[in-house]
This record gives structure tokens, sequence and C-alpha cells, in this order.
């Protein structure tokens, strides 16, 4: 069995909370249009928060991210001393099962139950990773956590460490994010000072120490085997899954490896209960989700909701909309692994099992609305771009199957479609979905299965008509001056192939055949007489 000394020194954090609670208020206080202040504790003020639920964003925007003092002023770190002080590992592993968390980094796989494979792993050396190498088109949510709430993840990752017998964690983030990387630094260097993290925590003969591993930018480093070994200091390329890593993971040692929104979770429901954690969200997806609302939106930003909710009150009550007179046409959910969903079926529930049900899915939480100018065809083309450059090409399917598709997709989009195009797109998609080693592989084609399902009118347009509805794709546009022209020559000096004719105050005229469909002509035109289709 895993025993510590447990005899927790609550003295220190009591003292540091009665110090700094009065100076975080104050603070806080001179800003009363920011945060509201009462007996249901401190939370940012406007509509747009106050429609949320906030767990793992609790203290963004209110702790100062450089302040150890302010994040244990609101409770901070006294989740791992009631731990350390009362708990058990099993007690520890059984209340993350009964709260059921499951992993907020795109797979949902139930948190208690892959800490207990680790738990029930032989004595002897093991590791807890936190997976920060969030790199989704419009996705922040892990690095908005770590710039501004560091703390909830490295007491996350020790109360991790202590369930399942481990005294030291890395944290995978990517150099691209300075900012998140020297609050990190700076964050454990503090924990340690005072006596929170590394050796002998408050007091107790239980130690846990946290490193930093840089990773380059590659989006495949993403997938938890292509992790390890670029923390091992291999390319990172996904392993085939022989093991489980809580089996054999990093330096072939038992391992839990939990995204950043995950482990910031953790206190809280360590402090308040696995029941209470239990009654938010779904039976099935309990608890919260943090959603980077990007894209025609209105009101773009982290929002956080209960699991459950549907994509109408996300992106029309939280997100207000286009905020313009443009319709909103699809939501994608699950970055460029995850599908488009059509408004028809905005009424479903943001969980895991729903998501799936209509051809997407949670992912890691990005969450892009598009509008009635967004072309389906071309955001699938623009998703699986991004997946060919980010394959690690390790396995064929991946490599060349995703190749395959995008020549495709461009040739679709440039207006060479051919009958018989569509359906081998649904057949590279089957087969590299079967067939990949990995997530990314599986997931590749899933913005491009989405988009045929529910867009295919759209697709068959480009192929058979030699047209884009929504007015996108170049090659396949026309432009022409309606009677609204007063004559002004500004289209004609534009043009850079002295395509367009008129004298002034005549209505002008393009010529098709020469226009080289630049758009030079439609930004000159001071009165919107140019049109596209």
């Amino acid at each position: 069995d895993f025993m510590i000394k447990t005899e927790v020194d609550f003295k220190i954090l009591d003292s540091i909370k009665e110090e700094n609670y009065p100076l975080l208020i104050e603070r806080l206080k001179q800003e009363p249009d920011k945060y509201i202040i009462d007996d249901k504790g401190i939370r940012l003020k406007g509509e747009f928060f106050e429609k949320q639920t906030r767990i793992a964003l609790k203290n963004f925007g209110v702790v100062d991210e450089h302040s150890v003092e302010e994040y244990v002023a609101l409770g901070g770190y006294y989740a791992l001393a009631k731990v350390i002080s009362s708990y058990s590992p099993e007690e520890v592993v059984n209340e993350m099962k009964n709260s059921g968390l499951r992993g907020r980094g795109g797979a949902g796989f139930p948190t208690g139950k892959k800490w207990e494979g680790a738990m029930q792993q032989p004595e002897g050396q093991k590791y807890v990773v936190c997976n920060a190498d969030e790199g989704d088109p419009g996705a922040f949510m892990d690095r908005s956590i770590l710039e501004g709430d560091p703390h909830s993840v490295l007491e996350g990752m020790a109360i991790c460490g202590y369930a399942i017998g481990a005294d030291r964690g890395f944290i995978y983030v990517r150099a691209e994010y300075p900012k998140a990387v020297i609050n990190l630094k700076e964050a454990i260097k503090k924990a340690e000072e005072k006596n929170l993290l590394g050796y002998n925590i408050l007091g107790t003969d239980f130690s846990f120490h946290i490193e930093l591993r840089l990773g380059a930018g590659a989006f495949v480093c993403g997938e938890g085997t292509a992790l390890i070994e670029s923390i091992e200091g291999k390319r990172g390329m996904p392993r085939t899954k022989v093991y489980r890593t809580t089996v054999k993971g990093l330096f072939q040692k038992p391992t839990v490896l939990n995204n950043v929104e995950t482990f910031a979770n953790v206190p809280q429901i360590m402090e308040k209960g696995s029941e209470w954690y239990k009654s938010i969200g779904t039976e099935d997806s309990s608890g919260t989700k943090v959603f980077a609302l990007v894209g025609k939106v209105a009101n773009a930003g982290l929002v956080e909701v209960p699991m459950g909710t549907t994509i109408n009150e996300i992106v029309y009550n939280i997100g207000g909309g286009t905020g313009n007179d443009k319709k909103v046409k699809a939501v994608q959910t699950g970055g460029p692994s995850g599908g488009c969903i059509p408004t028809d079926y905005f009424d479903t529930p943001v969980d895991f099992g729903s998501l799936a049900k209509i051809g997407s899915i949670m992912g890691s939480g990005g969450m892009v609305v598009m509008d009635e100018t967004d072309c389906m065809v071309d955001i699938a083309r623009f998703f699986l771009d991004f997946t060919v450059e980010e394959s690690c090409g390790k396995c064929v399917p991946c490599r060349e199957g995703t190749k395959r598709m995008l020549e495709l997709l461009e040739k679709i989009t440039s207006g060479k479609g051919e009958d018989g195009d569509i359906e081998r797109l649904e057949d590279l998609s089957e087969t590299i979905t079967v067939a990949s080693l990995c997530g990314l592989g599986q997931t590749a084609a899933n913005p491009v299965v989405s988009t045929l399902h529910y867009f295919r009118n759209e697709y068959e347009a480009h192929v058979y008509d030699k047209k884009c509805p929504a007015g996108v794709c170049q090659s396949l546009l026309e432009f022409f001056i309606t009677d609204k022209c007063i004559g002004c020559t500004k289209c004609a000096k534009a043009c850079p192939v002295d395509c367009i004719t008129g004298v002034q105050k005549e209505l002008h005229v393009i010529e098709p055949s020469k226009c080289i469909k630049c758009a030079s002509c439609e930004e000159a035109c001071p009165v919107d007489a140019i049109i596209r289709r």
C-alpha cells in the first residue's frame, strides 16, 4: 500500500488565506463594474458570464495569475491538503469514479477509471502527465486556464499523484504559448516556496515534483502516445496500442495522462464532493465543459456550461448569434477532428453521446460558428488541409489517404470536379477512418463526412453546376455590375486586367472571358453595385 505520513500542517494555508483574502477583496472592489462579490462568492459581472456555470474557469479573470497567495485565499490547495490528511488513495480514486468526470481532451474516457488503472499497478515509479498541447484551429481553452489560473492544474496533478502513487509530473505545453510557459514556471516555483509542491508537501511525507516539457507545435503530439514519445526525446509519433499508458506509458512506467481542463476540475470535485459535481450535467456526461466560441458570432470567447446544454443556448443565448443580418448556417465542434452541424440539429444537447449521434465529437472544446457566407465544401477543404500538414506520416492511410482527399476537394472547389468525385471522397473517408493508427487519422475525415451528409447539395452544385452557392470558391464565381452603378469608374481603375468597360456616369460592364475573379472591383465600388454569384 502507498502509505505516507498524513499530518498536514494547515497553518501554512490558513495563514496565507487570512492575510491575503482581505487584500484580494479590496483589489476586486476597486473594479465594481467587473466583479460581483456576494454570499454566492466572487464572479465576473456581465450577461455573458452570468449565463455560464464556471467550475474549471472559476478563478479565471478573478485571481492574479502571478499570485499563489490569491489562489490560496480563494480556497486553493485546501483540496490537496484534505486529500492527503483524510483520504486513502483508493478513496480518492473512488470519489473521482463516482463524480463521473470524463477526460476533457476529446476522447471522454472516465477519469477515475484511468486513475484506478495506474493505482493498481505494482509500487514503483509512476508518472502524471498533463497534456497542454492544444492545437485545434480556434481553440484556446487550455491555454487560457494555464495563463489565468495555473495553480488549479498544478493542484489537480498533485492530487492525482497522491492517488496513483506518483511523485513526479510533467506538463507538455506548446512553446508557442510563451505566456502560459512563463506563468507555469512561476507558479511551480512559488508553490514549491510555500511547500505546496516539491518535497514533503505541507509537512507530510508526500512529495510531488512538476516539470515542463515544451512542444514544437506538432498537432499530432496532442495524441497521448505521441506526446509521451516527444517527452522521451523521440520524434512525436503515435505508438501502436499494445498496452494502455496506465500500464506502460512514459519511460515504460504506469502513467496517467489527462488534459488541462480535466485536472482543473479535480480540486473542486475533491473539495465539494463527487455528488455535487454529478448533480451538474447529464447522467452520462457530468459536470461542465469549456468551449472556445469563435467564428461568425457576436459574443466570442470562453464559455463554460453544464453538459447537456443545447447548441442553440450556446450559440444564440450566450453567443448572441451572428450579431448582424446574416443567418447562422452551421457550427463545427471538435476542431479538425469534428463535424459540421447544421441549424436543424441545434437542439442537440452538447455531451459526448449526443454529438456522436449526429456525426460530430466534443473534442477539446473548439466551437466555430459559420454563417450563410461560408462554403461548406471549402470549410471541409480548410480542415483537411490542416490535417494533411499535421499528419506525422507514420501510417499509410493517414499519410496518403488524407492527401488524396485534399486533392479531390481542391479539384472540386477549383471548378474541375467530375462525376464520381463525391463517391471517391466517401470511399476514402471510410478507409482512412477504419485503417489509421491513431486518433488524428481516425477522425480526419469527420469534416468531410459531416458536410457531405448535411450539405451534399453544395458539393453537387460545385461538381455538376460549377457554382459555389455561398460565393466563396473563387474559380466558380462570376462578377456582375448591377443598375446601382453610378459610373464613377473606380472599378475599372482597380481592375488589373482591364476587363471593365464604360464611361463616366453610365452603367459599366464586366467582360466574363477576361475576368480573373480577383474581386478588386467589388472592393473598390463605393455603392455595392458589384455582386458575385
